[in-house]
């Protein structure tokens, strides 16, 4: 499986033949403008929750590749409104099989809300149950329903916030590793803003401290995961 890094919490997995996208924004953030959200392209996206820097690209990109958007209901909603009408919904304890396997939708402790203002449904994490399992959390606070993670799958990799201010800073992140019985962790929406500036070679060493290997692309690298 291919993992491409195209900054704050925008990323891809190639899986099967099928490239999944997650949480696109990549056009407003400066740090990622040598990225050409007209080259990426996606057999899904998934969404998951409606703050702009998650969903700001979802409607360009959604419809030039026509790719398939799962994600809440009340995002569904705002997306068919914005002519985007190939969407899955879900919501937080669902799961559904699809041609790359199955989508688990779990918690995630955050706000969700549209780049209009209206609301957009419960935030959500994703584990992805297929070729190599994987859990993206979303942005999310620490919360002990990560101990449920594994239950749902034994996981290769996972994707967490580190950044700190809005979600889990490293050390939660790290305490979120242990609970999710996952090694590997790739950290997320971190430095694109100053709210969620962190020193990164702290991070990786306090995740070294814990047994823990934190893995931070730099923005369009892909790495085997």
């Amino acid at each position: 499986m291919k993992f491409t890094y195209y900054g704050h919490s925008c990323f891809a997995v190639e899986t099967k033949g099928v490239r999944l996208l997650f949480d696109p924004f990549i056009s407003p953030n400066e740090l990622a403008k040598a990225i050409d959200v007209e080259q990426i392209e996606a057999d899904y996206i998934l969404v998951s929750h409606g703050h702009a820097d998650h969903i700001a690209d979802c409607v360009q990109i959604a419809r030039r590749t026509g790719a398939t958007v799962i994600c809440s209901w009340e995002i569904h909603e705002w997306l068919q409104k914005q002519g985007v009408t190939n969407t899955h919904p879900m919501n937080t304890g669902g799961k559904k099989s699809f041609d790359f396997g199955t989508v688990k939708c779990v918690v995630a402790q955050h706000s969700s809300s549209l780049p209009d203002g209206t609301y957009g449904g419960n935030p959500m994490g994703f584990v992805i149950i297929g070729e190599r399992h994987f859990y993206y959390s979303g942005d999310t606070a620490l919360t002990m329903d990560m101990q449920l993670v594994p239950q749902h799958a034994q996981t290769a990799f996972c994707v967490l916030p580190i950044g700190d201010n809005f979600t889990m800073g490293y050390e939660d992140a790290a305490r979120a590793a242990h609970m999710i019985q996952c090694n590997k962790i790739i950290g997320v929406h971190y430095n694109t803003f100053p709210y969620i500036a962190i020193d990164t070679e702290i991070a990786i060493k306090h995740f070294e401290k814990t047994g823990l290997e934190l893995l931070l692309p730099e923005i369009g690298a892909t790495i085997d995961v």
